[in-house]
């Protein structure tokens, strides 16, 4: 964020009596001017919308969306849970939070179907599909994700392993022999794990493939990955929207699954027969 604030600070001599508005509080309180529209930042400060726009061409961006996005990528690590519960409240105000949330989630996925390179998808499929062993690392909120897909990975293979995240220490012990040949997969999203960036770096180290699932070409863990797959979440909650991750996980896991698919089909013909012998589901009366 020094960068931004540097290039804020050092223009404001040039800036108009508005601009010099818009500048303090952006300095003051970037943490929701972020995720301010310029009509919505101009009425908080007291300028007109025309006023925002020509500050963010004033600082050598193409428009103010351009400015927002530069903030937004700065902080996105930064916003603590205090912050990110402010900002959550300024943001819903007295709208229909249902709608809103959800509404929020459709545009994530979007803007992820937009963004992601569908060559990094295809080649963590195959690097994936050719690996000796396959391992799942994400903690917090992530480790939602990484569970889900562990669960579908030991299904398809026979060589997913799943971390388990309760310390540091406990994940290097389970990846000690991470080497050549094999996928290491890892997710985090803002605020990113520490945990997870120092396992992705040492299995680079040790010759694996990485794969990161994550929310920007900035993260620390797209700067480590062999293989980035984008997916937009939302930092300015205090709850992590995973929508858009889950949903690359689906793909990923039906892009997997239609290659395999023979195999796939003795697996769950011989799970089905298990489950039923163990009773594993409630059947149905009709069934």
């Amino acid at each position: 964020m020094n960068d931004l604030m540097s290039k804020i600070q050092n223009n404001l001599s040039k800036f108009s009596k508005g601009q010099r508005l818009i500048a303090k509080y952006i300095i003051e309180h970037y943490d929701k001017a972020a995720f301010l529209t310029a009509s919505k930042l101009g009425a908080t400060v007291g300028v007109s919308e025309s006023t925002v726009v020509r500050f963010a061409t004033e600082l050598g961006y193409d428009g103010y969306p351009h400015l927002q996005k530069a903030l937004q990528e700065m902080i996105r690590n930064k916003l603590t849970a205090v912050q990110r519960m402010e900002v959550t409240s300024d943001r819903m105000g007295d709208q229909d939070i249902l709608r809103t949330v959800l509404s929020s989630d459709i545009d994530k996925i979007r803007m992820t179907l937009d963004e992601i390179d569908r060559r990094s998808f295809e080649g963590a499929v195959e690097a994936i599909l050719g690996a000796k062993h396959i391992y799942i690392l994400g903690v917090r909120s992530s480790a939602a994700l990484s569970s889900f897909l562990g669960f579908y990975f030991n299904l398809l293979f026979d060589n997913a392993k799943l971390i388990h995240t309760n310390s540091v220490s406990e994940i290097f012990e389970q990846i000690l022999r991470v080497g050549e040949g094999d996928v290491v997969l890892g997710v985090s999203f803002p605020r990113y794990s520490k945990r997870t960036l120092k396992a992705l770096e040492y299995s680079k180290k040790s010759g694996a493939t990485v794969i990161a699932l994550t929310d920007s070409r900035l993260s620390p863990l797209s700067q480590t990955a062999d293989y980035t797959l984008l997916a937009k979440s939302d930092m300015a909650s205090f709850v992590d929207s995973l929508v858009a991750p889950l949903s690359v996980i689906n793909a990923l896991i039906v892009a997997i699954g239609m290659r395999k698919q023979n195999e796939i089909s003795d697996t769950f013909n011989k799970l089905e027969a298990i489950w039923d012998e163990y009773e594993v589901y409630e059947k149905l009366d009709n069934e």
